[in-house]
């Protein structure tokens, strides 16, 4: 089972990030390491959303959302977690 995360981005996002981004990519690589996040990147052009793909229970990615220094600091806007059915892979 995979669940995916979906982060919608602050307008400002791309301007805001840099005082986060290394706190924000610390949890996210604890979470790889841990082998509970398996993909995670944001879509540009423009850069409104980003995708990170689990293989962990809800609670661990619900944890993780409302502990990421994007989340907390507004450069998300809001989030949803789904469950995803992989047909091939």
């Amino acid at each position: 089972m995979h669940l995916l995360l979906e982060y919608v981005l602050a307008p400002d996002y791309l301007e805001r990030r840099a005082a986060l981004r290394e706190d924000h990519l610390a949890l996210a690589r604890a979470a790889h390491e841990r082998g509970e996040l398996l993909l995670a990147g944001a879509l540009p052009d423009p850069h409104d959303r980003a995708l990170l793909v689990w293989t962990a229970e809800r609670d661990v990615v619900e944890r993780f959302a409302e502990q990421d220094p994007y989340v907390v600091h507004g450069l998300v806007t809001s989030w949803t977690v789904r469950r995803w059915d992989v047909v091939v892979g």
